[in-house]
C-alpha cells in the first residue's frame, strides 16, 4: 500500500551500535622522492562476520596532514616546491598505489595542494562515503570485507625535510545486514578487485 504517493523505503541494514570511529596514520618520510606511495591498513576483523551478515557502515572520513615530530599544520615546509600529497581510503588492497576513481572499492580520497611560490594551500576532498544506492544507508558506504587501506603519496614534489603524517579519521557503524544484501556487496566489492 502506497501512502501519499510514496513507496515506502525497505531497510538494507539495522545498526547494531552508534557511530564510533576508526584511525589509521601513515607517514611520508622527509625527502621522499616525487611519486612517494605509503600504504597502511586498518583491522576490521572484529566487526565484519560473514556468518551474521554484520557489516561496517562507513559514514564520514576525514583526513588531516602534519608536519613534522611537532605534528603541525604549517604547510610551508610539508613539500620542498608546489605539489600535492593525496590519500585514499579503499576497502581492496591496492598495494602502494592509488586507483581510479571508477574504481568500486574507493571509500574516500582527497588531496592537500601546496602552492609554495604564493604561499597557499587547499584540501580537498573529491570523494566520501556513498554507497550510491536507493538503501536507508545510502549515504554510507557498506564494508564486508575485514580490512580497510589508506594510501598516501605526494607529486611534483620531494617532501620537505620533516616527515609528514597523514591520518584518516573514520566514522562508523556496525551493522546487520539482509542476507542478500550483504552477499550483493560482497559480489560487487569482488568484482572491482582488478
Amino acid at each position: 500500500m502506497f501512502i501519499g504517493g510514496r513507496q515506502p523505503q525497505v531497510s538494507m541494514a539495522t545498526a547494531k551500535t552508534g557511530s564510533f570511529y576508526l584511525t589509521e596514520t601513515v607517514t611520508l618520510p622527509g625527502g621522499s622522492a616525487t611519486g612517494t606511495r605509503i600504504a597502511g591498513t586498518i583491522d576490521l576483523g572484529a566487526y565484519v562476520n560473514v556468518a551474521t551478515s554484520q557489516a561496517i557502515a562507513i559514514d564520514s572520513v576525514d583526513f588531516v596532514t602534519q608536519n613534522g615530530a611537532d605534528f603541525g599544520t604549517d604547510v610551508a615546509g610539508m613539500l620542498v616546491g608546489n605539489g600535492a600529497i593525496s590519500f585514499q581510503l579503499t576497502d581492496l588492497n591496492p598495494g602502494s598505489a592509488f586507483v581510479r576513481a571508477d574504481n568500486q572499492s574507493l571509500i574516500a580520497s582527497g588531496s592537500l595542494n601546496i602552492d609554495q611560490s604564493n604561499s597557499i594551500a587547499s584540501h580537498t576532498a573529491d570523494l566520501y562515503p556513498d554507497n550510491f544506492g536507493p538503501a536507508a544507508l545510502s549515504e554510507s558506504f557498506m564494508v564486508v570485507n575485514d580490512s580497510l587501506y589508506l594510501v598516501a603519496g605526494n607529486d611534483n614534489a620531494v617532501v620537505g625535510a620533516n616527515n609528514q603524517f597523514i591520518t584518516a579519521r573514520i566514522r562508523c557503524r556496525v551493522v546487520k545486514l539482509a542476507s542478500k544484501d550483504w552477499m550483493a556487496i560482497a559480489i560487487q566489492s569482488t568484482a572491482s578487485d582488478n
